[in-house]
């Protein structure tokens, strides 16, 4: 890693695998650019959210975890040395493209010609139910939002409690570690994959996965935040005890595009609408790619994100370099740029 630089061709504005593809294809291009990231470190939300959790559509990886992902994308810029100012959150944004100062919350200042916002779901956190008593169970760890280690789940009792793609995945994740996994659900319908609907039926007629429907959470039993139960109330209002010692609320994440929804781009429902075939913004010179950014057909994949990031270093180098033409070339012919 080198020392961050005062000014630099393209600021990219969060480091998950998007932004980690961006900056790759930006120093293909021989365009120096730099990382920021409001965490610690690199890999958004893999890293934070599921670094053990296997991703199933990456190209090539019939199976990856998170982390992994993260791993290989460093790997492919690692010969770049790319700068990243990590742990920051990027507060403001002005200037005209070409010209852009990034200011951010620990007084660091960047110079960038263009930028790329990749951001994710921007700001996120887990949406909590309502049930008494939370805080105590979270603080102790009987309440989590994120698998991020499988191996704590070993011989416990795990109530999931959602119908997506989230609770599906870690209830089929964690039913060999676990002593018993309840899933809890408003209704007998899931939404999640074909194949993953599939192994959920071959894994509750194996008896590896307790499907609790049509039920809801209703409250939390134990003391000093240790959990002993989890209540569950069905449409009838008749409340079953789950004996249980973890409870796993996957209701999604509450998402806010923070200081971003303030530097006179369009923006919709915590999104950036942009231009399909560049991912341009409304503010010439910005782009956005990955889940931030929205358009007609959008898929929130990250092997979409991947794309958009080639799309928008290709579409911004006119910036950096305006009296120069790109000729499009394959890595097969090129390589990988030498310094």
């Amino acid at each position: 890693m080198t020392d961050t630089p005062a000014e630099t061709d393209v600021a990219i504005i969060g480091a998950g695998p998007a932004g980690l593809f961006a900056a790759f294809q930006c120093a293909m291009l021989r365009l120096r650019c730099v990382l920021l990231d409001v965490l610690p470190e690199t890999g958004g939300q893999c890293a934070a959210l599921y670094p053990e959790k296997p991703i199933y559509d990456i190209p090539a990886c019939p199976a990856v975890e998170g982390a992994q992902l993260i791993a290989r994308l460093e790997e492919q810029i690692a010969p770049f040395a790319v700068p990243r100012l990590l742990g920051h959150k990027v507060e403001s944004l002005s200037g005209q493209r070409g010209q852009f100062v990034l200011g951010t919350d620990k007084g660091a200042s960047l110079k960038a010609k263009a930028v790329i916002i990749a951001a994710g779901a921007g700001a996120f956190g887990p949406n909590r139910p309502p049930l008494d008593g939370l805080e105590a169970f979270e603080a102790s760890g009987a309440v989590q939002y994120y698998v991020r280690r499988k191996a704590e789940f070993e011989n416990r009792r795990i109530v999931i409690a959602g119908g997506g793609d989230s609770a599906l995945d870690w209830a089929l994740a964690l039913k060999d570690k676990a002593e018993h996994v309840y899933l809890v659900h408003r209704r007998d319908r899931f939404r999640g994959a074909p194949e993953s609907l599939r192994q959920l039926d071959e894994a509750v007629a194996a008896g590896l996965i307790e499907k609790v429907v049509p039920y809801q959470l209703h409250g939390l039993r134990g003391q000093d935040g240790r959990l002993e139960g989890v209540e569950v109330s069905d449409l009838n209002g008749d409340v079953r005890t789950l004996e249980a010692d973890v409870l796993l609320p996957f209701f999604g994440l509450a998402t806010d595009l923070g200081p971003v929804a303030r530097w006179g781009m369009d923006t919709t429902r915590a999104t950036i609408p942009v231009t399909p075939s560049t991912c341009e913004t409304s503010l010439p010179g910005v782009f956005a790619i990955g889940d931030v950014a929205t358009y007609p057909g959008k898929l929130k994949l990250i092997l979409q994100g991947f794309s958009e990031a080639a799309m928008a270093a290709h579409a911004l180098y006119p910036i950096i370099n305006p009296d120069q033409a790109l000729h499009f070339e394959y890595s097969t012919t090129k390589g990988v740029p030498a310094g």
